[in-house]
């Protein structure tokens, strides 16, 4: 961010400043002078969690090599733990036994933190989707802040959602705890972990199965043939 879009960020529009003073003073309340110096500090210093799991991991790697070397955007190197990022990529297949870790790693995460779906799959289950064993989408078990779409995308798209989230956090601001959890005074509810058993349930939608077991929804009525002789 060069100094002038900096203070252009920063200005009060009711408060003129000065003619040939503008590129170099800005007059703003504390809270958006402290929420843009923050924000500016934490959208060039993201740290991804690689969370590789089919080919489009491939595309990520090409990304935080020398030849596209994303730390130069200020993404830095890819972390191996959870507890050392604040960026989770998710870039491949999600299958129903893969749900469970991701979910784990989430919450294990550090807040503030941010989540990128790379790849058709990592967004709705790709060609993969009628399969028995994949999740359509991973945002159905943790919320996603960007979406790359492409089988796989290229490292391009890849920088370019890199780039969406700095553009996310830059546009957050504290005090505003409904639409950013992590600026209120508790902590954030941790997402539940789907439960793996003959099939992926999700406890949030537990009470459905309840209501099932007891009877509560009404059988669908029987379709008549239509190929019987009146």
């Amino acid at each position: 961010m060069t100094n002038d879009n900096f203070l252009k960020e920063l200005h009060n529009p009711d408060m003129p400043v000065p003619e040939g003073m503008e590129s170099t003073v800005a007059v703003t309340g504390f809270n958006e002078l402290l929420s843009s110096i923050y924000n500016w500090g934490r959208s060039n210093s993201i740290w991804p969690m690689a969370f590789g799991l089919a080919c489009c991991a491939i595309e990520m790697i090409a990304t935080a090599s020398s030849r596209f070397d994303q730390a130069r955007f200020g993404m830095e190197v890819l972390r191996a733990t959870p507890r050392q990022a604040d960026l989770m990529l998710v870039s491949g297949t999600v299958t129903k036994k893969m749900v469970v870790p991701i979910v784990r790693l989430y919450n294990q995460m550090a807040e503030p933190k941010y989540v990128l779906a790379m790849g058709a799959c990592a967004i709705g289950g790709g060609p993969f989707k009628e399969g028995y064993n994949v999740v359509s989408g991973i945002d159905k078990f943790i919320p996603v802040d960007v979406y790359v779409p492409g089988c796989p995308p290229t490292p391009q798209a890849l920088l370019y959602g890199l780039m969406k989230v700095q553009d996310r956090i830059r546009g957050q601001a504290f005090g505003n705890a409904n639409s950013i959890p992590w600026y209120g005074k508790g902590p954030s509810d941790e997402v539940p972990v789907p439960i793996l058993g003959p099939d992926l349930i999700d406890p949030r939608q537990a009470f459905l199965l309840r209501r099932a077991a007891a009877g509560e929804f009404d059988a669908p009525e029987p379709v008549a043939d239509s190929t019987e002789e009146e």
